[in-house]
């Protein structure tokens, strides 16, 4: 890479992640997964926790605050002292989650190394167990935390770091009063990491109360996208059919030159040949890449011979080429202002740009940040269906002929396509041509097949078929997680969707208009249900009978998925259904919290529809 590349706008040299003092085994890690450059709050919050400042990140979420204080924390674990020295506070369950498996991620370098996540609504077995054996980071929402506290199953004696994410989301929920019971509690020989998009003044009070002088971080983001620009997102369950959708998009969308940025440069390069073997004009570019052949390969770019570029962001800094059409996000980017700078390639100078983000199941609330920050809405886009892939293909067969006639001398080929067919009288000129289109073509079938995507090819009865564990959002909400559930009733039960859909809904006094897909096989039926569901509504379930069995729900993993299909009474029904935040009726027992949550009218069936039940502690 050149000195050009390497220098912002003021002539500094590009900080690297490298430059901050991390360890090899983080290091390691963010090699591994892509990230080279540390966003802004990255940056300055990772050196003032490597010194051991208290600090007050005031960004919006999806600016890389998770890495902002994972990484450095990380780094002052212990790994012999087999207790918890890192607690992050997060407002909900989704979010601990989600930092939980960042942290996971960052700390794959540090052997033996143990984090857990703790929330309500998940049976306390199942987070005794990892707390006995011991773990050295826990991040938790405020009630499940407090309630560990006082059963003394989390001890906080070897805390060293206390991270609050997201601390105004915290207060909006009512949750104060429990940060600062919390709080109280850590070790007076701490450091604070407060993480806030806007500071009220209740969380200035925590804030002066407990951090010791602590350094203030207010990172300006630039998160304007240009009108110009078409946004869309798709959703995508895996690898697989990320590059099957890529390929559909490249196929009926016109374009004149676009950009597919990926996460890490293995990905760069598996994209390239890729569709360099689907007969695209693609050229990879990566932080591993000669500099004299990336300046070939953007000369060769911007002259129009290679109309897809394939890049990571570092590699993509400074690139400026007023062709490009099309942007496509085929990893999501770790921060909305990336997600703004990598769609910031078209769109300029007034001209028309198209942005396209793939989005997973898991990655729907980096969509709900991207848009927040952004303040612009992203229209969903579905798969291109093999019809409309089809037409487009019989015109370009069509176009192409056409272009052949006008551009080709072709006086060789009709000659020997006269011997031929003055040697074979009896076929006739069209079934000539149809059979030198044939092997013009190859091997690779001209159409494909209008069957559903999730077979690929016509089933032969009683075959087994791997089905996708990843849930299908909810087309108005999709960034409410929804879990793929296995239930035990299927075609060789006579089971159809309604009887399913019906038992669901009524026993478990959930609104049918918040269940997502139902799927219908040989030998069991799939159903996706929101994510956050108490133990007590699965446990009803289980017990539900359905055309004379139980439906035993379980989650659909990848040990339980093979099914049958095929069968002559074969259907699966797709719904799109939708629902909202209001989903279940019943409050969650055995949480400790349940006055947080809701007040009275248990015995009110009206009165618990109309609750806005809390699931996140």
């Amino acid at each position: 890479m050149s000195d050009s590349q390497e220098k912002n706008k003021n002539n500094k040299p590009q900080v690297k992640f490298s430059d901050l003092g991390l360890s090899d085994s983080i290091l390691g890690v963010l090699d591994s997964v892509g990230y080279e450059v540390p966003s802004p709050i990255q940056e300055q919050c990772i050196t003032y926790l490597l010194d051991g400042k208290d600090v007050i990140g005031q960004a919006q979420t999806g600016t890389g605050k998770t890495a902002a204080f994972a990484l450095p924390l990380l780094d002052k674990i212990d790994l012999k002292l087999n207790a918890p020295q890192l607690l992050i506070l997060a407002p909900t369950r989704e979010l601990a989650i989600q930092v939980s498996e960042a942290v996971q991620t960052y700390s794959r370098g540090m052997k033996g190394f143990h984090v857990l996540p703790i929330y309500g609504g998940q049976s306390y077995d199942v987070q005794l167990r990892p707390l006995k054996r011991g773990v050295h980071a826990v991040v938790g929402t405020p009630g499940r935390v407090m309630d560990h506290i006082k059963r003394g199953t989390l001890k906080l004696d070897n805390l060293k770091s206390f991270v609050l994410d997201e601390a105004d989301e915290m207060l909006k929920m009512g949750f104060i009063d429990d940060i600062k019971w919390v709080m109280e509690r850590i070790p007076e020989q701490r450091q604070i990491a407060l993480f806030s998009a806007t500071m009220p003044n209740a969380i200035k009070r925590v804030a002066e109360k407990f951090l010791n002088k602590p350094k203030i971080v207010q990172v300006k983001n630039k998160t304007e996208t240009a009108p110009t620009i078409t946004q869309k997102y798709m959703m995508v369950s895996n690898m697989a059919q990320k590059l099957d959708a890529l390929t559909r998009i490249l196929e009926v969308i016109s374009f004149d030159a676009m950009i597919v940025f990926a996460r890490t440069k293995t990905m760069t390069v598996e994209l390239e040949e890729k569709l360099s073997a689907r007969g695209f004009s693609v050229a990879a570019i990566n932080g591993d890449i000669a500099q004299n052949q990336r300046e070939r390969i953007i000369n060769n770019y911007k002259k129009g011979k290679i109309d897809i570029l394939v890049a990571t962001d570092v590699a993509a800094r400074g690139l400026d080429v007023q062709r490009i059409s099309h942007v496509v996000n085929y990893d999501i980017p770790q921060d909305a202002e990336t997600y703004v700078h990598r769609i910031g390639r078209t769109g300029r100078a007034g001209r028309e740009g198209e942005a396209i983000l793939f989005v997973s199941n898991r990655e729907r609330r980096m969509l709900s940040n991207i848009e927040r920050v952004t303040r612009q809405k992203i229209e969903p886009i579905e798969l291109p269906t093999a019809k409309i892939i089809n037409a487009k293909r019989i015109e370009t067969f069509k176009n192409n002929i056409s272009e052949t006639i006008s551009n080709q001398s072709l006086e060789v080929f009709e000659k020997l396509v006269t011997e031929f067919q003055e040697s074979n009288p009896e076929l006739e000129p069209v079934k000539v041509a149809a059979a030198l289109a044939f092997i013009a073509q190859g091997k690779e079938p001209l159409l494909i097949s209008d069957k559903a995507q999730s077979f690929g090819r016509e089933q032969r009865q009683g075959e087994e078929k791997t089905i996708s564990t990843e849930a299908s959002p909810l087309k108005d909400n999709p960034q409410v997680p929804m879990v793929r559930y296995r239930v035990d009733v299927g075609n060789g039960n006579g089971v159809k969707p309604g009887n399913i859909l019906g038992a669901v809904a009524n026993e478990a006094e959930i609104d049918s208009e918040y269940i997502g897909s139902i799927q219908i096989f040989d030998n069991f039926s799939t159903i996706d249900l929101p994510d956050e569901m108490p133990k007590e509504t699965l446990e009803t379930l289980q017990k539900v009978v359905v055309c004379g069995k139980r439906l035993s729900i379980t989650a659909l993993t990848d040990k339980n998925n093979t099914a049958r299909v095929g069968g002559s009474n074969s259907n699966d029904g797709n719904g799109g259904r939708k629902f909202g935040r209001k989903k279940f009726s019943k409050g969650r027992k055995g949480d400790g919290n349940s006055n947080h949550r809701k007040q009275g009218g248990d015995n009110d069936r009206n009165n618990r529809r109309n609750k806005k039940p809390k699931f996140s502690r």
